[in-house]
């Protein structure tokens, strides 16, 4: 089962339970890229006079719980039955998408209430994480795990490019409110492909036994591995600095090309575009997975740089595409190899650690960028988008060559 061979990045479709569960995904996450559009949108243009900082600050709302509630979210995947943990999450997101989507509807929603329902999302969202991300090992083994995580990535972010483009159009025909009301009836589709699973084929792991300093155990787990460390140290400086696409993608389409919503929503589904070539990238990154985050690091620093540069809308654009492969190629590698450093009965604390870090940084680096685009522009914010590629990249190579000269 090697995902490198051609046409092994498809061999998790040979899993019944697998082929179910990523075609309520795929809608599924479509409805939350037109809500995350949405979202920044009102915001950005509605609910504030252009204010990048306002836009940080509901960001930091949203991904903060990823790291406020580690010491019980990895702890519920690894002691909880996921499916049933993911029915849960995903069921409370979907109401609060259609809760959201009735206020803007009937235009009585204030910025206060959105960051109230950017927490809440947050923090179901912070147990849905690393349940969903090591429930895909009970749908495919670990052999089919790379590939699995690779097409996960795919159906991930073909989302990213349709979702934008549905909510661009769904804002100039008929209005934000209807963008979060798609995204409430989207978790139908997720939520009864968990239902229809075939119970029988899945691939349980073993079960963390009732009991205080689960969480602790995980802490110590990483702490004593320094490949963990490292990668968890360049998804810091990347996730709470690089990965503000939002703020990156709205301020330069408004403040900068001044494209309507259409032109917005399009920018970021010709970023995910890139993201393809990057899936494929990292389901080959089998014999050296370190490696491969090394490149990513690099190519998203230099990304941002181009992106920070662009002269003109298109080539801004064509900019996000390099950025595209850098992030999905960086984020599933990470991903894959985190997994399967880990030990089974310990992976739903070390992911929950893996997705605290990556997006709980948010709650810093959101407003922080947001600050910069506002005082100096939003190029200068692109600028510590690169910064953060490079500085990753470099503690990569400085661990690679400590594991080097140790050996």
């Amino acid at each position: 089962m090697n995902p490198t061979r051609p046409g092994g990045i498809w061999r998790p479709f040979g899993h019944f339970n697998y082929r179910l569960w990523a075609a309520g995904a795929l809608v599924s996450n479509i409805g939350t890229w037109v809500q995350r559009t949405a979202q920044d949108w009102l915001v950005l243009t509605e609910l504030s006079r252009h204010s990048a900082s306002a836009v940080g600050v509901v960001m930091a709302l949203q991904f903060g719980p990823q790291l406020v509630l580690l010491p019980w979210t990895g702890v519920a995947a690894d002691r909880y039955d996921q499916r049933r943990l993911l029915m849960l999450t995903q069921a409370a997101m979907g109401g609060l998408a259609l809760v959201l989507g009735v206020l803007t509807l009937m235009h009585v929603v204030r910025l206060w209430e959105v960051c109230v329902f950017a927490a809440l999302f947050g923090s179901a969202a912070a147990f849905d994480s690393p349940a969903r991300q090591t429930f895909v090992g009970e749908l495919v083994g670990d052999a089919d795990l790379p590939a699995a995580v690779a097409v996960n990535s795919m159906s991930f972010n073909g989302a990213r490019m349709i979702g934008p483009a549905i909510c661009g159009l769904l804002i100039a025909w008929v209005g934000t409110g209807w963008a979060f009301m798609l995204n409430g009836v989207s978790f139908i589709a997720v939520l009864m492909s968990l239902r229809l699973l075939r119970r029988g084929d899945l691939l349980a792991k073993p079960r963390t036994p009732r009991g205080r300093g689960a969480f602790m155990q995980g802490l110590r787990y990483v702490w004593g591995r320094h490949d963990l460390r490292s990668v968890l140290v360049m998804l810091f400086l990347i996730g709470t600095f690089g990965l503000n696409f939002p703020i990156f993608i709205s301020t330069m389409a408004v403040k900068v090309f001044h494209a309507d919503a259409r032109q917005y929503g399009m920018l970021s589904s010709i970023m995910a575009a890139g993201t393809f070539a990057g899936a494929f990238l990292s389901a080959r990154s089998t014999r050296d997975r370190f490696g491969s985050l090394l490149w990513g690091a690099v190519i998203f620093g230099i990304g941002c740089t181009l992106a920070a540069c662009a002269p003109t809308y298109w080539t801004f654009a064509a900019a996000l595409m390099v950025i595209g492969v850098a992030t999905l190629l960086f984020t599933s590698t990470s991903n894959s190899l985190m997994q399967l450093a880990t030990e089974p009965a310990m992976r739903g604390r070390v992911m929950a650690l893996r997705v605290g870090i990556a997006l709980g940084g948010t709650p810093v680096g959101a407003p922080f960028v947001g600050w910069v685009a506002d005082s100096f522009g939003a190029r200068a914010a692109l600028m510590v988008g690169a910064a953060s590629g490079f500085g990753a990249a470099l503690i990569g190579w400085r661990a690679r060559h400590a594991a080097a000269t140790r050996n």
